[in-house]
């Protein structure tokens, strides 16, 4: 049952005040109506908004006993309330969950309030972690790498139909329209060099054969934005997040994804270091050995469609 809002003053960018956020912390995790803090953190390129809550000397509760349970949690705001009990972030965290992959707990969702309250997982990003320990950065790829190939292996074997990545792929029709993309927000409107229709064509026409190319691979079950700043590091291991627009396709969009990230640099030779231990790693995973050759091609391949 929902706890309505309060007619009062909302918290900055929510769509909640005070008096909800005590009800709803009160009815999840039993904290005392006063002593809650709540801030907003600073948003991703998506349409969500997010807000840490915390329990301000959350060593005491009432009557002086030491207050069980989490001392904050996340929340995840919808761009607008859903109008089902079920988004697609819920069926997959559930599904993931069932294949014990780290992710954050769900502790309650409002779907008519579009909120979801979620168990925090610190502050630290893996770019985070990275920037802080730059001496240890092979050892923390190659356990994105490791976490990487057991979210793959796991997930494309138990996929059925009640998780939304099993409806979607990356076909030739969805390659293009992220070039398309490219083309509109970064050519036309980032760069201020709209093409004319001619060149636009041209354009399209000589991508599509790489489109092609990655569409015939053999499906895998992909993330879809598996990079340094959606993987959270927390108590020494790395937790998926963000993970709503997964779908299936080839099992290097992911590698790619993280390896040729726009936020880290990563150089060659390490770039080369971990693409083998992850064919290592899927070879040892499926039992099966992997054509390297062709395993590089489409890597770089992929590169291209997924770097512009």
């Amino acid at each position: 049952m929902t706890i309505p809002a309060a007619p009062e003053k909302n918290f900055p960018k929510a769509r909640f005040g005070p008096s909800y956020l005590s009800a709803i912390m009160g009815k999840i995790f039993k904290w005392p109506a006063s002593g809650i803090h709540c801030e907003r953190l600073a948003g991703d390129a998506s349409d969500r908004s997010y807000f840490r809550v915390s329990l301000k000397n959350s060593g005491e509760a009432h009557g002086g006993g030491v207050q069980k349970g989490p001392q904050s949690s996340m929340v995840m705001q919808l761009k607008e309330p859903a109008s089902e009990p079920k988004t697609d972030f819920t069926r997959i965290l559930k599904f993931f969950r069932k294949l014990d992959l780290p992710t954050p707990e769900l502790f309650y969702y409002d779907a008519p309030m579009g909120l979801l309250f979620l168990e925090d997982c610190g502050t630290m990003t893996l770019e985070d972690q990275l920037n802080a320990f730059p001496k240890s950065k092979t050892q923390l790829y190659r356990q994105a790498v490791e976490l990487l190939v057991h979210m793959q292996s796991r997930a494309t074997q138990a996929i059925d139909s009640t998780c939304p990545a099993y409806h979607l792929q990356f076909d030739v029709k969805k390659l293009m329209w992220e070039f398309s993309f490219m083309l509109d927000h970064y050519v036309d409107e980032f760069c201020g060099s709209p093409l004319e229709s001619l060149a636009r064509k041209e354009l399209r026409e000589a991508f599509t054969p790489l489109c092609e190319s990655l569409a015939a691979e053999k499906l895998c079950f992909t993330h879809r934005d598996y990079h340094s700043r959606n993987l959270m590091f927390n108590q020494g291991r790395l937790v998926l997040i963000d993970f709503q627009d997964a779908r299936m396709g080839p099992c290097q969009y992911d590698l790619v994804s993280l390896l040729r990230d726009s936020y880290v640099e990563i150089d060659d030779a390490l770039t080369e270091e971990l693409v083998d231990f992850y064919i290592r790693l899927k070879e040892k995973e499926e039992g099966r050995e992997v054509d390297r050759e062709k395993f590089g091609q489409i890597f770089d391949e992929m590169s291209i469609q997924r770097n512009l």
